[in-house]
């Protein structure tokens, strides 16, 4: 019951500022299910879920854009 409560906490926060939650939503509820699974630490795998989760969406972002900026031509220096 408390990691059921938990895990509906941690999505309200993320839920809370959906500009910023690109990939933490995901990564979070996979990674609350395996760590709970792997030996009841879904919180800490929910955190790890969604670093990860975020880190793969803006690394997508990065490359969507890298590849728009060659397509038309344009150099940026980041």
């Amino acid at each position: 019951m408390k990691s059921i409560l938990v895990c509906a906490a941690a999505l309200g926060i993320a839920f809370a500022s959906p500009a910023s939650a690109k990939g933490c939503i995901k990564g979070a509820i996979v990674g609350g299910v395996a760590g709970h699974v792997a030996g009841h630490h879904g919180l800490v795998g929910a955190v790890a879920g969604c670093a990860i989760g975020r880190h793969n969406a803006n690394k997508a972002a990065r490359e969507r854009h890298e590849q728009e900026m060659q397509r038309s031509g344009q150099r940026e220096h980041i």
